[in-house]
């Protein structure tokens, strides 16, 4: 009885210790999160092999793993009140542990594609659940905390997709995938014991009551232009991210651990752009920088079918990366715009729906590169973002709404 104390005791002070602990297992889970969402498409050229798909078919899997994640962003919002952050949290940290499992016992596509879901409804659930308690353990230097999570999510997503095209070409893309699975279950333990209990509430407005206030708020021509913008960005992003290593294996003749290196690249230059345009943002405005990021992502997308040698390729690639600093800045001009009663539904809602609809970019990739269109593709994902350009230039500067 005394041992079984002692060690109740000590998992107490564990769940109420530092939140230096606590913001170490988010992070860890965040940077597993974010990087292995993004190997799929990195070794998706073997796993297309292996299972003798189509491009329409692997551009499905990518829509998939997506389509499932937007499906988590609104109930994730709803339940946290319910169930606290500390369950959902580790829930999330099991289902994309369990979903990697099933990468490596899926013998046909139809089960990969149930693994799929399984990983990306994980993710889902992890994204939003992260932000609230980063921001309900640490107040007044959530930005701080924040920092430091996304700064592991971005180097996840440049690391984790090179490492596992490199193990991919020794030991199999089920291994590369697989043998995350035991980091996603190490990091639920770390989550239950270090993020703490929150009590559940009872809100005084009804999830109707909120909805109606955001289908309300979504007349807003600013709310309107700022959403379209994130969503054309975001659509052409994971088109772009689901297919180059195909089109660079395919097309090009590079090898899979080169392509997937270059991809990681593209999230390296994302890192890089997001530690600049925040303060550009401060300085000039969100929209004109808005509009700058979507200009200058325009440009390496339309050189992607024309420029030769892998130097050359890479600079394309981190170029392409720039695109991933409009995601924080249209997101905090979106929540800014929201109505205050209704902020947290009508993100959870908007962000189900711009994701389920980016979801789709990666499917009609595939269908072009099925007709020999990959050049075509790259031009028509550059048009795109030009037009995320043309309807941010639009939009009124925030201290001015």
């Amino acid at each position: 009885m005394a041992t079984a104390e002692r060690i109740r005791q000590r998992v107490t002070a564990l769940r109420h210790g530092s939140p230096t602990r606590m913001l170490l297992a988010v992070a860890a889970g965040w940077f597993l999160v974010l990087g292995m969402r993004f190997v799929v498409p990195a070794i998706l050229p073997t796993i297309r092999e292996e299972f003798v798909i189509s491009n329409a078919q692997a551009g499905l899997a990518v829509t998939v793993l997506w389509l499932t994640y937007a499906a988590m962003q609104f109930p994730a919002g709803v339940l946290i009140d319910r169930i606290g952050e500390r369950t959902l949290l580790v829930a999330a940290a099991v289902l994309s542990g369990v979903g990697l499992l099933g990468y490596f016992l899926a013998p046909v596509f139809s089960l990969f594609l149930v693994a799929t879901g399984a990983f990306g409804l994980g993710t889902g659930l992890y994204g939003p659940t992260r932000g609230t308690v980063l921001s309900r353990t640490f107040d007044a230097r959530e930005g701080a905390a924040f920092g430091v999570v996304m700064a592991a999510g971005s180097l996840g997503a440049a690391a984790l997709p090179a490492v596992a095209a490199f193990v991919t070409t020794r030991y199999g893309w089920r291994l590369a995938l697989a043998s995350v699975a035991p980091l996603f279950l190490l990091v639920a333990g770390a989550l239950w014991l270090s993020v703490s209990d929150r009590p559940t509430v009872e809100s005084e407005r009804s999830l109707r009551q909120d909805l109606r206030t955001v289908v309300a708020g979504v007349r807003d021509r600013r709310l309107v232009l700022s959403v379209s913008g994130e969503t054309l960005m975001l659509f052409v992003f994971q088109a772009v991210t689901a297919f180059l290593t195909t089109y660079l294996v395919t097309v090009r003749n590079l090898s899979q651990g080169t392509a997937g290196t270059l991809l990681s690249v593209l999230f390296v230059g994302g890192a890089l752009s997001q530690t600049v345009t925040g303060r550009l943002a401060d300085r000039y405005g969100t929209p004109s920088v808005l509009t700058g990021v979507a200009l200058v992502s325009t440009v390496p997308l339309a050189l992607v079918p024309s420029v030769e040698g892998v130097f050359p390729l890479a600079v394309v690639a981190g170029a392409i990366g720039v695109r991933m600093s409009a995601g924080p800045l249209a997101n905090a001009y979106i929540v800014d715009t929201l109505p205050d009663a209704a902020e947290g539904t009508g993100w959870g809602l908007l962000r189900t729906a711009f994701f389920a609809v980016s979801s789709l970019g990666s499917t009609a990739v595939g269908l072009l590169a099925d007709r020999g269109l990959f050049a075509l593709a790259f031009y028509g994902l550059a048009g795109l973002t030009l037009l995320a350009a043309g309807v941010f230039v639009t939009l009124p500067r925030r201290d001015r709404l």
